[in-house]
């Protein structure tokens, strides 16, 4: 019998907050065994060759939406399958009852386990679930959510109090199918979570809010549609402007300050939200973590709008190129705390020719790491560390699940991926891996793709497609 099961040799091994160093990684039981110079490959079972390449922790991608507009056992299979693609090992995915995903509303101790059981089974990656409370009596299920599953992490959607998800309709209640939907709603939900945080000062429980206003949002769109009522990303973007993101998040902040409420500020799509953040940061004296997108770092209205098509209607709008490189900025001078995809496996057909129906997201899973890599690292110099920080360690930390994601260092999960570093490829819809049918990134050409992932110390994605079958387990977090 070996003394590994699986070797990873020669290649440059990245730990979080740390550095890099030449070493060979081997794995027993599905934890990181043994960091070392020169490991014989005859004492493994299965021996990755990394010379020339990368080793970095598998990413967390920290936003997803399995099951959106879908089956959920379906997504979780092909969607986590295009997870691999990029390097992610576990997902963590938002859930919420009302319009899409279920379809249903009701408590959640009888609706999670359904949700449970649909993905079980289904998944390539490790996965977890955060979860929306939309109702005044889901709210007051908190405490079991943690307790029973350790679910840890809530969210709040700042613009259902007014739109439904596309902003197509302003009949908030019958889409949330739920209570009042409002700031109320978001303070009680606070307060909530931080009694709930007293009685577990061991984990950090928080809430997770897509932030703009919607009482914004309706004088911005409602000037867009009497302008002739274009239907581009730009005329997207000029409905749900910088400014709705920037003022929820003086909203939030406020509040949050006032319950002492650890928040997590997602997909943060510009400059001036960005900015908002810092200045929140200084007055809020709280905890209080900032996500970006891979869409928001790397695409632009205008660009897209040449191309054509609605595909990269996503909430909140694809910006400027300006705000590209503001968030890239903030990215490398660490107000961003870490890189999501915001995957929403959304076909072409529901995107349509009509910009308000049309349904918001796309994938983009599978581009974690060679984005990161390749205009991060690679274009604007950001060190593999950082990388590794960005993808993996900080929403690991985020969602108490460092110690067992999130780095490589020995006693962790053997969760990984091996980029080549001089692998270029352009993104196809079938690079990618996904049930998805189109991709806003299609003909964006990237240097550094993962080559081998493995997930628990087992090889899932090799050169381009999955080995074996779905092992992914359920992370309580």
């Amino acid at each position: 019998m070996s003394r590994y099961d699986l070797l990873v040799k020669g290649g440059t091994v990245v730990l979080p907050y740390h550095g890099e160093l030449r070493a060979d990684l081997a794995v027993s039981n599905g934890k990181v065994a043994a960091l070392a110079e020169d490991i014989p490959a005859a004492e493994a079972d299965e021996v990755v060759d990394a010379r020339g390449k990368v080793v970095l922790p598998g990413a967390v991608d920290a936003h997803f939406h399995l099951g959106i507009y879908r089956d959920l056992a379906l997504d979780a299979f092909e969607e986590t399958r295009s997870s691999l693609v990029g390097g992610a090992t576990t997902v963590l995915s938002y859930f919420r009852t009302g319009s899409h995903y279920l379809d249903r509303t009701g408590p959640y101790k009888e609706i999670f386990p359904e949700v449970l059981n649909a993905v079980a089974g289904r998944t390539w990656t490790d996965y977890a679930f955060h979860l929306a409370p939309m109702t005044v009596d889901q709210i007051a299920e908190i405490p079991m959510l943690v307790e029973e599953h350790g679910v840890t992490s809530f969210k709040y959607y700042m613009f259902y109090k007014g739109f439904d998800l596309a902003a197509n309709s302003r009949d908030a209640r019958s889409f949330t199918m739920g209570d009042e939907y409002d700031l109320g709603h978001l303070y009680l939900l606070m307060e909530q979570i931080t009694a709930v945080q007293r009685a577990n000062p061991g984990k950090r429980l928080s809430v997770s809010l897509h932030c703009e206003q919607s009482e914004l949002m309706r004088v911005f769109i409602d000037r867009v549609r009497a302008n002739g009522d274009p239907q581009t990303l730009r005329a997207y973007h000029e409905g749900r402007p910088p400014l709705t993101e920037r003022v929820a998040i003086g909203e939030a902040t406020t509040l949050a300050s006032h319950t002492g409420t650890n928040l997590n500020l997602l997909h943060l799509s510009s400059a001036e939200a960005v900015d908002a953040v810092a200045l929140a940061r200084r007055s809020f004296g709280g905890d209080l973590r900032a996500e970006t997108t891979l869409h928001h770092l790397c695409l632009d209205h205008d660009t897209l709008d040449a191309a054509g098509g609605l595909g990269g209607k996503v909430n909140p709008p694809i910006r400027t190129k300006a705000d590209n490189e503001a968030l890239w900025r903030h990215v490398a001078e660490g107000t961003i705390d870490w890189v999501a995809s915001d995957h929403a496996c959304c076909m072409e057909a529901e995107k349509g020719d009509q910009l308000w129906p049309a349904r918001p997201g796309f994938g983009g899973t599978a581009l974690l790491y060679p984005v990161l890599f390749s205009e991060g690292h690679r274009r604007r110099g950001l060190s593999l560390s950082r990388i590794a920080e960005l993808a993996s360690a900080n929403p690991a930390r985020a969602y108490n699940l460092w110690g067992r994601k999130g780095s490589l260092m020995v006693g962790f999960d053997a969760d990984l991926t091996v980029v080549d570093p001089e692998l270029a490829q352009t993104v196809t819809n079938e690079v990618c891996l996904s049930g998805q049918d189109h991709t806003p990134f299609e003909g964006v050409e990237l240097t550094g793709w993962p080559v081998v992932t493995a997930v628990g110390g087992q090889v899932r994605f090799r050169d381009g497609e999955t080995v074996g079958e779905p092992s992914g387990r359920y992370a309580r977090h």
